[in-house]
């Protein structure tokens, strides 16, 4: 298929001095060492995100980018995406914040009046912690940023199968996407979006990321929690189940750790 074959294409990277930087700056660790191609790497901080920087490793220079937007565990995504970026020696790093999807709410990550529904894996609609569009808001921000840089894709960890079902996590909505890139940038730039988990289980992208040494350790996904993950949200459900379908251990700290899949290990 055409979708995984943009998704098997992965970018190299280049080891560098590492330095910590503030919100709406970058960086660059030095003199390149390789002529690799430049790779925007959208990076939650959270365990698909984690991967996807892994793969995008493998084969690229890395441009990292957190977009923080008002949501409940801000501060300790922030502190994943920061310790990620060190883990990999991002050549250039960008932290954006978006605080009008606080404002526009209509979510249970950015709006405190609805509540963080419990994990429900068998749900078939959207659930309310769906933030409105909010990859496109991403996405602009990794066409731009990668634009000036002169990169050549931007990586992605959305995920389809096994989620949560958000509408702007499936292949279709990355295909539009690559095509306004194509009519709303530069001639010359040649950008694509990648999508290397697309289709893959979240035990998939588990052992992928064990394969690829991943610091799991360092991510972050509960939706709620920022000192020990709550493990009954749908993000800390789908990572637990992800991690015992793998038969291997979370290394992450939960207030509660129910089973949620078959263990194996």
């Amino acid at each position: 298929m055409k979708d995984e074959g943009n998704a098997l294409r992965q970018c190299s990277s280049v080891r560098g001095r590492r330095r910590m930087v503030k919100d709406q700056r970058t960086t660059d660790n030095g003199p390149r060492t390789t002529d690799k191609a430049l790779a925007v790497v959208l990076a939650s901080g959270g365990m698909d995100s984690c991967v996807t920087t892994a793969i995008a490793a493998q084969e690229c220079r890395l441009a990292m980018l957190h977009v923080a937007y008002g949501q409940r565990t801000q501060k300790r995504e922030e502190e994943a995406f920061h310790a990620l970026a060190d883990f990999y020696q991002a050549e250039h790093r960008l932290v954006c914040r978006l605080e009008h999807l606080k404002q526009i709410g209509g979510s249970s990550l950015t709006d405190a009046r609805i509540a963080v529904e419990a994990a429900n894996l068998e749900r078939k609609d959207i659930p309310s912690s769906y933030v409105p569009f909010r990859n496109a808001h991403f996405l602009s921000i990794a066409v731009s940023w990668g634009e000036v840089l002169g990169a050549r894709e931007i990586f992605i960890g959305a995920v389809e199968e096994d989620s949560s079902g958000y509408p702007d996590c499936r292949p279709e909505y990355y295909e539009a996407f690559n095509r306004v890139i194509a009519a709303g940038t530069k001639p010359d730039t040649k950008l694509e979006i990648v999508t290397p988990v697309i289709h893959m289980r979240k035990s998939e992208i588990i052992r992928r990321g064990r394969e690829l040494g991943a610091p799991f350790e360092l991510t972050w996904s509960c939706y709620q929690s920022e000192d020990a993950a709550c493990g009954v949200c749908d993000s800390c459900a789908l990572r637990l189940r992800a991690f015992e379908e793998a038969g291997l251990e979370d290394p992450i700290r939960y207030a509660t750790r129910p089973v949620y899949g078959r263990r194996t290990f």
